[in-house]
């Protein structure tokens, strides 16, 4: 490998996130025990597999010095690519599936959050694979990099540039001096957010697994349910709202949460994009309720407002959960969700989307522009909050709204090009570069991937990775200078 990023720093590191994600099925497998599910060896095995090829790659190179930006853009998307390719083993070998191709579109759009399966009828699959499923999206929730930050100052690797490729966002916090203590702060609140509602879910009549299992993939806003039906399969207002309010809070920068949970509550109504996100929620619920409660679809007001509150929160984050086929709404409905699609939650956060931060600070920056129409001779600077948006970090973010948005539309005209009607294609490639897993048309909640040609579907996990990696991480890869001096 030329043009100075080097080959062993990639390869050590990338090894040890390999060897992570096979310790994690080596746990799913114990779960397949535990159930006396058909499905342990095939995760022991890969487990196994996972775990002597990271730790070969890992014990045969070494870091020479502190990792450069390109190595670090090279070793998260690679990382991710492994985490994908050695996690798709389980379904493979445990022969769910036979198609190599769709064991790695489910195991990226696990490691992703995205949600978009393959399945049809997720009740059909072992336990130790569902299990191994929703675990795979808890994962990639807060970051399996990020993860690993954790550790890798005891192997003499800066962590601040992994950092802050992989965790979304325009500006990642820094929550303590060392990177390493930012990264287990942001996951022991993942954590206990996790267990939270993983207890309230077993409260509301949930068995244990699907309680773990529904939390896995909520915190993360991924969306893989063990139930075909999704939470539609629980009849309970009890689990919905629940699974509402962490949604919501999975749609919140960790960052935030910290300082609430430090002490410092007025923190969170202080934070404007905090704001810009649930007033957005709000309005976009209040407009759903409205069309369905004129269109007749509910029969009572409060199952119009909670199924409406769902599909928005759901959407919304990013998380892809679902109780209604909003397919099946009126249109103005499923506009409005689309939109969100692209929004997605804050900064920091688990959520999908362009996130709000980069949508609020382009919508004031469009005011702006307006008032030096208005006024050509003044000094109008944009603010978000209380801080100054240099003209730098504009431009960045308006050419991420700009590479987002033609991801999703060359992904939309490669997928019409492949045969499917251009919902389907448009709906399809927003779900993937959003992170969202149900999208419109033949992708819609009601309905899942499997009969999405191959090509479509290389083509829906590139977008997958993309959306996770927010751009940048995986394009600059593609750059000539990238790979010189």
């Amino acid at each position: 490998m030329s043009g100075g990023v080097r080959a062993g720093n990639a390869i050590h590191v990338v090894g040890l996130i390999v060897a992570a994600v096979g310790a994690a099925m080596g746990v799913s497998g114990a779960v397949a025990n535990l159930y006396g599910s058909s499905d342990a060896i095939a995760l022991y095995v890969s487990a196994g597999v996972a775990i002597i090829a990271g730790l070969m790659a890992n014990r045969l190179t070494h870091v020479s010095e502190d990792l450069s930006i390109r190595e670090s853009y090279l070793i998260v998307t690679l990382a991710w690519l492994g985490a994908a390719a050695f996690g798709a083993l389980p379904y493979w070998l445990s022969g769910v599936t036979s198609s190599p191709l769709d064991a790695f579109f489910e195991s990226i759009s696990g490691f992703t959050t995205t949600g978009a399966s393959i399945f049809p009828d997720p009740e059909s699959l072992p336990r130790g694979i569902l299990f191994w499923r929703n675990m795979s999206q808890w994962l990639g929730g807060m970051g399996i990099i990020v993860l690993v930050v954790a550790v890798l100052p005891f192997l003499g690797v800066g962590g601040m540039q992994l950092f802050r490729a992989e965790v979304p966002g325009p500006t990642p916090d820094r929550l303590r001096p060392r990177i390493s203590q930012t990264a287990k702060i942001l996951w022991g609140v993942y954590v206990g957010f996790t267990a939270v509602q993983a207890l309230l879910l077993l409260l509301g009549g949930m068995d244990l697994f699907d309680a773990v299992t529904h939390a896995f993939s909520t915190l993360p806003t991924g969306g893989f349910s063990p139930r075909s039906a999704s939470l539609g399969a629980y009849d309970s207002a009890y689990i919905q709202y629940v699974t509402i309010l962490f949604m919501f809070i999975a749609g919140i920068n960790f960052s935030l949460h910290y300082r609430v949970l430090s002490g410092r509550p007025r923190s969170l109504i202080r934070d404007e994009e905090w704001r810009f996100y649930t007033l957005l929620l709000v309005i976009s619920t209040l407009i759903i309720l409205a069309a369905l409660v004129v269109d007749g679809t509910y029969s009572s007001l409060e199952a119009a407002f909670r199924a409406s509150l769902f599909q928005v929160v759901s959407i919304g984050t990013g998380t892809g959960y679902a109780t209604a086929d909003y397919v099946t709404w009126p249109a103005v409905t499923q506009g409005i969700l689309f939109f969100l699609m692209f929004v997605g939650g804050m900064a920091g956060s688990t959520a999908g989307g362009m996130k709000t931060l980069r949508v609020w600070a382009a919508l004031k920056q469009g005011m702006v522009e307006l008032r030096r129409h208005l006024h050509p001779r003044g000094v109008i600077i944009t603010h978000v909050g209380r801080k100054v948006v240099p003209e730098g970090v504009m431009l960045n973010i308006l050419a991420f709204m700009l590479l987002f948005v033609g991801a999703f539309v060359v992904g939309s005209i490669l997928l019409a090009a492949l045969g499917l009607d251009l919902v389907t294609a448009a709906g399809a490639s927003a779900a993937a570069i959003c992170n969202i897993g149900p999208g419109l048309g033949g992708v819609g909640p009601a309905d899942n991937y499997a009969a999405i040609p191959a090509a479509g579907k290389v083509i829906l996990s590139a977008l997958m990775l993309m959306g996770r990696l927010e751009i940048y991480s995986v394009l600059v890869l593609f750059h000539p200078e990238f790979w010189r001096r």
